[in-house]
């Protein structure tokens, strides 16, 4: 097993542990919990975290999570521009559909999300969208859209996304695994 990396988060209710695609392992820690609690979880789950990092290795090697490029701001120079306008295109495209109106567009090197909208109507995405499969991509523009018409994660707005994706659940756990 590689390195544990413990993280402290400042959002986070409850402790947490990710298996990332490079095979690391993360543990989540808000900032009000103890190390020592943290590192007796990881124990407690040690099976879990064995059995997980092995059905992550399979998955990695029977896709395209293993290509895909770390987060770089070399990478956000290089990339920005094809990025801002695959995002752009498959924004009208899917748009024909929902008919919702944003303000702004921007490209950004995040490290833990694909993709948000700001209250204003702003539209952020990952570069790395270029990277991700066709499908993914889609998917992922589409979230990020319905976000126009509800600003939470609630049935609306996954009625909202099924509309076009009605296999949502299955995309959004593939976006989860990659890293």
């Amino acid at each position: 097993m590689k390195e544990i990396i413990f993280k402290q988060s400042q959002r986070a209710k409850q402790l947490r542990i990710s298996i990332k695609s490079d095979l690391s392992v993360v543990v989540t820690v808000p900032m009000r919990a103890n190390i020592a609690i943290a590192e007796k979880f990881v124990n407690e789950k040690r099976n879990w975290i064995e059995k997980s990092l092995l059905k992550m290795k399979e998955k990695v090697e029977k896709s395209e999570i293993s290509t895909l490029p770390k987060s770089s701001k070399k990478g956000l120079e290089e990339n920005k521009n094809k990025a801002f306008d695959l995002v752009n295109r498959k924004l009208l495209f899917w748009n024909n559909y929902y008919k919702f109106v944003w303000k702004n567009v921007s490209i950004k090197n995040t490290s833990t999300r694909w993709g948000s909208c700001s209250k204003r109507g702003n539209l952020n995405f990952n570069y790395r969208i270029l990277f991700l499969s066709e499908t993914l991509a889609d998917y992922l523009i589409v979230h990020e859209l319905c976000h126009l018409k509800e600003m939470n994660h609630g049935k609306k707005f996954w009625n909202l996304v099924a509309k076009t994706f009605p296999h949502h659940k299955e995309l959004r756990k593939q976006l989860k695994n990659v890293a």
